[in-house]
């Protein structure tokens, strides 16, 4: 980045970025949304198997999906919160929070489809950020031990 920032200031900037990415996706319009990776970003699923590496697999598969949902008549909006930013000693930074993915058919009523951790590593790229590594650990995994303390597991 060429101008330095408050860590307040810091906050806004990265959470205006992820209003502007999850619009861009909701909104049908991919291959802008697959711009807010690097050309070798990773995005990972972990619940899914899936790993996507380089900006062409990550427009192609958010493109499928973005297809599917039109088809069923679906709107999908992914909601961003509980948002942590950290900096890497490197100038990347790393990016925690919840997500949610909400579906709405046409005529009917919103429901959650989906509820999520994620974290990415973001770095710098002219004057705002790319995504270089997506990784999003769905709740239907079940709790990690370590965030489980009673688990007997």
């Amino acid at each position: 980045m060429s101008r330095p920032l408050s860590p307040g200031g810091l906050y806004a900037e990265i959470q205006a970025f992820y209003a502007r990415q999850t619009r861009l996706l909701d909104r049908g319009r991919t291959d802008e949304w697959a711009a807010t990776f690097t050309e070798d970003g990773v995005f990972e699923e972990v619940v899914k198997g899936e790993r996507l590496e380089g900006r062409e697999a990550i427009a192609a598969s958010a493109r499928k999906r973005a297809d599917a949902t039109a088809a069923e008549g679906v709107q999908r909006r992914h909601w961003f919160g509980m948002l942590e930013v950290d900096h890497e000693a490197d100038g990347r930074l790393g990016a925690t929070y919840y997500a949610l993915v909400m579906s709405t058919p046409t005529g009917g009523g919103l429901a959650v489809y989906l509820s999520a951790e994620a974290h990415d590593v973001l770095v710098p790229h002219h004057d705002g950020w790319l995504v270089s590594h997506r990784s999003i650990r769905h709740d239907a995994a079940g709790p990690l031990e370590s965030e489980a303390p009673w688990s007997s597991a």
